[in-house]
C-alpha cells in the first residue's frame, strides 16, 4: 500500500487524539522468541492467550466491549490510532450515508441469491458486495483519488477561499471535459434537483473543523460545473462521502472498503426484510414468466468476437463507448448510490 499524502487547509488544525486510558495490567499474550523453524508475524491488531483477547493494545474484553461504538472502532483499526468524537461523528454519518438506497442492483442480487441458496446468507451478503463497483458504490473510492490527485497537483500552497477553490475547480472541470471524461461524485439517475446527503454531511465536517480541501474541492465543482457544462448536476451522496473520507486522511485504497462496510449493514436489513416479506421470487417469476423467445441476434463485425490482431499488438485503440462526441456536455458519472 502506497503512502497517501494528507492534505490540509493551512489553517486547519491536525486532529487531536482523545485522552486515552492506559490498558489495564493484565495477562499479555505469551511473548516468543523467533526461531529459525518458526517464523514470526507481527501485528498491533487481535492477539489472544489462554486468559485474555488484546486489540490495539487494549484488554477486548475490559477496554473495548460496551466503551468503544463499532464505528469508532473501524476507524481506529484501519488507522490503528484512536478518532477524535469529531472524526468519529464525520465518519459514521458517511457509513449512515452508505448504508442503504433502496432497490438497487446490490439489494436485488443479495435477496435473489438468498431465494437461491437460503442456507448461505453469506452468499448472499457476498453476491451483493461483490456487486459493488463503478455505478454503484465504487464512485465513493473514485472521486476521493480524483479530488486527490487533482490537490495533488497544485504547484505551491492550496486556495484559502472560495474564490481560489472555484478557479481551481473550473479548470478541472474544463479538463476534464476537454478529455471527454467524467467528473466523479457529479450527477444522480434519480435526485436530480439535489442529493441531500450532499449538504448533510458537508454541515457535519464544517461543525467538527474537517471541512478540509477534498470537501472545499468537490462544493467548489458543484458551484462551476455549470460554466462549462452548460447545466446543472447535482454532487451525489456517494460523491461527498469520497470526499469526506479523504479528509479524515484515511487510505484511498482503502474509500470502496468503508463503502461497503456500510452497504453490508444494509444488505442484512435487505435480507431481515426478506424474511418477514419476500419480494425475491416475485421478482424472479416476473422475468421467468415474461420471458419471450426470440432469433439468435449475431454480433456486428464480431463486436464481442475476439479481438482483432492489431488489438493483441497495442497499435489501436477501441474508441471508449462512454466517450461522448465533440462539443457536447460531459456525460455525469453514472448512477451512483
Amino acid at each position: 500500500m502506497t503512502d497517501q499524502p494528507r492534505i490540509r487547509h493551512q489553517n486547519q488544525p491536525e486532529p487531536q487524539s482523545q485522552p486515552q486510558t492506559e490498558p489495564r495490567s493484565r495477562p499479555q499474550p505469551e511473548s516468543r522468541s523467533p526461531s529459525p523453524s518458526r517464523p514470526v508475524y507481527e501485528t498491533a491488531l487481535g492477539a489472544s492467550s489462554l486468559e485474555t483477547i488484546t486489540l490495539l493494545g487494549h484488554d477486548l474484553a475490559e477496554d473495548i466491549m460496551g466503551t468503544v461504538g463499532f464505528g469508532e472502532l473501524a476507524f481506529w483499526l484501519a488507522t490503528q490510532r484512536r478518532p477524535t468524537k469529531g472524526e468519529t461523528r464525520v465518519f459514521e454519518a458517511v457509513l449512515a450515508a452508505l448504508a442503504d438506497h433502496g432497490f438497487t442492483p446490490t439489494a436485488i442480487v443479495t435477496r435473489l441469491t438468498y431465494l437461491s441458496a437460503p442456507d448461505s446468507v453469506q452468499g448472499a451478503l457476498a453476491a451483493g458486495l461483490l456487486g459493488g463497483g463503478s455505478r454503484f458504490l465504487g464512485v465513493t473510492e473514485d472521486c476521493g483519488r480524483f479530488l486527490h490527485d487533482v490537490l495533488d497537483s497544485v504547484e505551491g500552497p492550496l486556495p484559502d477561499d472560495d474564490a481560489g477553490w472555484d478557479a481551481l475547480a473550473l479548470r478541472t472541470v474544463t479538463a476534464r471535459r476537454e478529455a471527454r471524461a467524467f467528473v466523479p461524485g457529479l450527477g444522480h439517475h434519480v435526485h436530480k434537483q439535489g442529493d441531500p446527503r450532499t449538504p448533510r454531511l458537508l454541515r457535519i465536517a464544517a461543525e467538527e473543523n474537517l471541512h478540509g480541501p477534498h470537501l472545499s474541492l468537490f462544493a467548489a465543482i458543484g458551484r462551476v460545473h455549470p460554466q462549462v457544462l452548460g447545466r446543472t448536476l447535482p454532487l451525489n451522496g456517494a460523491g461527498v462521502c469520497g470526499a469526506a473520507l479523504a479528509d479524515l486522511g484515511l487510505p484511498l485504497e482503502l474509500l470502496r472498503g468503508f463503502a461497503l462496510l456500510a452497504r453490508t449493514a444494509g444488505l442484512i436489513g435487505q435480507l431481515a426484510e426478506e424474511l418477514r416479506h419476500p419480494v425475491g421470487n416475485d421478482i424472479f417469476l416476473s422475468v421467468d414468466l415474461n420471458n419471450q423467445s426470440v432469433a439468435p441476434d449475431p454480433d456486428p463485425a464480431g463486436q464481442y468476437g475476439p479481438y482483432p490482431p492489431e488489438r493483441h499488438t497495442g497499435e489501436q485503440h477501441a474508441p471508449d463507448p462512454h466517450t461522448p462526441v465533440p462539443h457536447t456536455p460531459v456525460p455525469h458519472s453514472p448512477e451512483q448510490h
